[in-house]
């Protein structure tokens, strides 16, 4: 299971719930160490690709100045090539912004920066021009048909023959009005292009300042806050994946230490039961249950489980021949074995139980079993990978055991993890009849 995610670099959600915060740590170790191995693998593969187009570049080089002296001999017909030459007799060479009369990279960038404020002052310009052309329009527009309305009011009406004299005062009106105007107009104007150069100077320095401090942005406090955070969050990953690596080596030396690591002993790979063995159910009157491992299909294992029928089939093909469930040296079930039941169902049976107190499940999720453990503020649960030919915590490789019941024997003594300091103290049983691993030996 531990080489398939990393293999994949993926474990499914539903998976990744079931592990605890010590396995999650020391998962992610090992899928940290995977990453860098293929990290090195490509970044040697590249260094070769690189060297090979090194190789390849300078070769093609070689022919270039091989071509480029023939041309400068002659290629026999008396077509050659020659090189302007300068005063000094070298071969002619010009570079950008060197030469006399060139413009520098300050000058170039002074006057784009320059152009472009002035394109920008020029637009806003001719926007607040078009804006006070319109009022003005609109206020000689109203103030002509105002007066226009008040001499026909007040000179129209009372004598008729004054209407020629009338239309020339309306006239004069509209002369005089006109010429204020075109006065208000330049004077608009005036103002307009004081403006556009007062602005065009602004943008200038304002792209100037923008240009010369890049660096420094007004939001630094809210960066450096983003900084603190980041670097106190990479600050925990690093300790949690020291911890997980301690975890990682003080199981290995204590499986070293106890001598339980099961390439040590294959006791019970080979022992195989006789039809006529029985086993007798922990905690119920019920008879013997007979353990035939025959069956008359070839059993091949799917990748995951995916049914309860599946799971039975897996257990009576692969586990009852490996005595999972077992006391040692006996044919009864071990009180702490249990059959195929939810977390929720597990945490029910050690709601009421002391710190300490577990039981082992058959697991939904992968092929092998969940260790759940009893603690003063909670609880917890361990996978237990069963998938290859030992039993271990999934994702920890040093403690590999035989057979489950030396895993379960090993952590009487010894913790499971350093941090939590769990410690297997008294099995919980059934409370069923029939028990609920019933399904598992019929």
């Amino acid at each position: 299971m531990l080489q398939q995610i990393l293999r994949d670099m993926y474990i499914d959600p539903e998976l990744l719930a079931e592990l605890n915060e010590e396995q999650k740590q020391i998962l992610f170790y090992k899928m940290r160490e995977e990453q860098l191995r293929r990290w090195k693998e490509r970044e040697e593969k590249t260094r070769m690709e690189k060297a090979v187009l090194r190789k390849t570049a300078r070769h093609k080089q070689s022919k270039i100045c091989d071509l480029l002296l023939y041309l400068r001999a002659g290629d026999g017909n008396g077509k050659h090539v020659q090189w302007l030459r300068g005063k000094d007799g070298e071969v002619w060479v010009w570079v950008m912004g060197e030469a006399p009369g060139d413009k520098t990279y300050e000058q170039i960038s002074e006057e784009l920066i320059a152009e472009q404020a002035r394109q920008q002052a020029q637009k806003e310009a001719e926007e607040l021009w078009r804006q006070k052309e319109a009022e003005i329009t609109k206020k000689f527009r109203d103030a002509m048909a105002q007066e226009k309305a008040r001499i026909v009011a007040e000179k129209w009406k009372i004598e008729i023959e004054d209407r020629k004299a009338a239309k020339v005062e309306e006239e004069k009106i509209q002369e005089e009005l006109k010429k204020r105007e075109e006065e208000e107009r330049q004077k608009g104007e005036e103002q307009i292009r004081q403006q556009e150069e007062i602005r065009a100077r602004e943008l200038y320095l304002s792209l100037k300042q923008a240009q010369q401090h890049s660096q420094h942005s007004d939001d630094d406090q809210e960066w450096e806050e983003q900084l603190r955070r980041s670097k106190a969050a990479d600050e925990e990953r690093s300790h949690k994946a020291r911890r997980a690596r301690d975890e990682y080596r003080r199981q290995s030396l204590r499986a070293i230490q106890k001598g339980r690591v099961a390439g040590l002993s294959n006791l019970f790979r080979g022992t195989s039961l006789n039809n006529d063995q029985e086993i007798k159910l922990n905690n119920s009157g019920s008879p013997l249950l007979s353990l035939s491992a025959a069956s008359s299909n070839i059993w091949e294992r799917p990748s995951r489980p995916f049914s309860r029928n599946v799971i039975i089939r897996w257990f009576k093909e692969e586990q009852i021949p490996r005595r999972a469930g077992f006391e040692r040296n006996t044919n009864r079930i071990a009180q702490w074995f249990h059959g195929i039941i939810s977390r929720q169902e597990a945490e029910e049976l050690l709601m009421n139980k002391s710190e300490g107190t577990f039981l082992v499940r058959v697991s939904e999720k992968i092929w092998g079993y969940a260790l759940s453990y009893r603690q003063q503020s909670g609880f917890k649960h361990f996978l237990v990978d069963a998938s290859g030919e030992f039993y271990s915590f999934l994702g920890v490789d040093p403690n590999r055991h035989a057979t489950l019941t030396d895993l379960i024997d090993f952590h009487k003594e010894e913790i499971i993890t350093s941090s939590g300091g769990e410690l297997l103290l008294e099995p919980c049983g059934q409370q069923k009849n029939p028990p609920d691993y019933s399904p598992l030996f019929e």
